[in-house]
């Protein structure tokens, strides 16, 4: 079916063409239809998205300046702090939690977008997860096989959004979480520079690998979107004091000048052959014309797993003694192995941390864009336990996030685009760029949008 970009819907209600509270409306109806199979929501605040639309159809009528965003639709993972909600990060627990104050830092910058905000979506529980399953509230399912996956732990914001209930949705990353509900799902996605975005009001996994991110239906809208969130904010320490830097505009500029390479190595092994046939498609429209090797790639996704349990499960420990029945007996295992890994491993992983980190950006003083599988298979089964890959039988959860977490380990940008035509459901690429340059990601994608070789549609339900 045909659904309307979020550019689309900003231009008609700026022209009067259509009210926002009609476009609020029929995006409530929709999810009423349909998200009972999908699951994408946990918590749908339609009285506020009508009074948020009314309000922008009054500022219209009133001759006053529009936002970008008027009256555009738009949800997020529910570990962001929604006014008036507890913030779930997809626990029980936390529903036990007095309702926020106030919205998160970037609900509010989309609000004053314009934005109208639907609700709370779906996620992995405290964002420990790959696969979009949630003990609590069920799993948010891919949209374009109800049978299978949507990942995780964004996996309802990948979903509302290739479903049609939303044409933005906002989510986390810490070591995939926007890139591989992205892939599974056949939605774009952008993970900014850690750093970029300001994290205020959201509930944490790891802080030194959290970060937020937009996902949408084109190109267009993730950089419309990006845009309206971009800012310091001196609330979160991480967040860089760098100014808004405008990404639309530069969406024009296509591929002109763009030095583009393939990731080689690790990248190139344990995939199915659909995953890298994904990226020889993307490599071969971008005119990549060489492959770089991210070194020691491999113990990289080692020391981020040691940094993210340690860290997340010093997060946790006081919900580990008090209520550890009421954790998902898969996340407090990890967390539990986490509080008890020995401080020498965790040092040694931020050493390498850092030796990684200065070799990989060594790379981009030939190249500007890294192409790499988004996952290594298209959406697995909702309940599968083990996949193959490289000829052996291996577990599901972790390995969704194989090629993801070597990049978010430290903090690079990366626009994930769906690819389709290579089986009957979609890939995703990571398109990766220098710290602070997301503008080259978001220009990739939208050339690749352009030539046809990436395309979001919305699922048949």
């Amino acid at each position: 079916m045909s659904v309307p970009t979020a550019a689309a819907i900003a231009r008609a209600v700026a022209a009067g063409e259509v009210s926002a509270r009609a476009v609020a409306q029929a995006a409530l109806e929709r999810i009423a239809a349909h998200d009972g199979r999908v699951g994408a929501f946990t918590d749908v605040t339609a009285a506020r998205a009508l009074a948020e639309a009314e309000a922008v159809d009054l500022a219209r009528a009133s001759g006053r300046p529009l936002g970008p965003l008027a009256g555009v639709p738009y949800a997020v993972k529910n570990l962001f702090d929604i006014a008036r909600l507890p913030t779930l990060a997809g626990s029980a627990i936390n529903r036990d939690h007095p309702p926020a104050a106030t919205d998160a830092a970037l609900v509010a910058r989309l609000g004053r977008a314009g934005a109208v905000l639907l609700g709370g979506l779906n996620m992995g529980e405290y964002a420990y997860d790959f696969t979009g399953e949630n003990a609590h509230y069920g799993p948010s399912r891919n949209p374009h096989d109800l049978e299978r996956m949507s990942g995780g732990s964004s996996g309802g914001s990948g979903a509302a959004v290739a479903a049609g209930f939303v044409p933005l949705a906002l989510g986390s990353d810490t070591n995939g979480s926007i890139r591989v509900p992205s892939a599974l799902c056949g939605v774009f996605g952008l993970k900014p520079t850690y750093g970029r975005l300001p994290r205020t009001g959201s509930f944490p996994f790891c802080d030194s690998l959290d970060h937020l991110g937009p996902f949408a239906r084109s190109a267009g809208d993730l950089a419309l979107c990006y845009d309206a969130l971009q800012g310091p904010d001196p609330h979160d320490p991480a967040c860089a004091g760098r100014p808004v830097e405008p990404t639309l505009p530069e969406l024009a500029k296509g591929l002109d000048g763009l030095r583009v390479a393939v990731a080689g190595g690790y990248f190139r092994t344990g995939a199915q052959p659909e995953a890298l046939a994904a990226v020889d498609r993307v490599a071969k429209a971008l005119g990549a014309d060489r492959e770089v090797d991210l070194p020691e790639a491999q113990r990289a996704r080692a020391a981020a797993f040691l940094i993210t349990n340690a860290e997340s499960s010093a997060f946790h420990l006081d919900r580990l003694r008090r209520r550890a029945g009421d954790f998902d007996p898969d996340t407090r295992d990890r967390f539990l192995a986490g509080a008890m890994l020995p401080a020498a491993w965790v040092v040694k992983a931020q050493r390498f941390r850092r030796w990684y980190h200065d070799r990989v950006l060594s790379l981009f003083r030939d190249v500007d864009l890294i192409l790499a599988p988004g996952t290594p298979c298209p959406a697995p089964r909702i309940g599968q336990k083990t996949m193959a890959l490289g000829g052996a039988e291996v577990a599901v959860r972790p390995n969704l996030g194989l090629y993801t977490q070597p990049i978010s380990f430290i903090g690079l940008p990366v626009a994930a685009v769906p690819v389709w035509g290579l089986g009957s459901l979609p890939l995703g690429v990571q398109v990766i760029a220098a710290p602070w340059r997301e503008d080259l990601c978001l220009r990739a994608a939208a050339a690749l949008e352009a030539m046809g070789v990436a395309s979001a549609p919305v699922a048949r339900l």
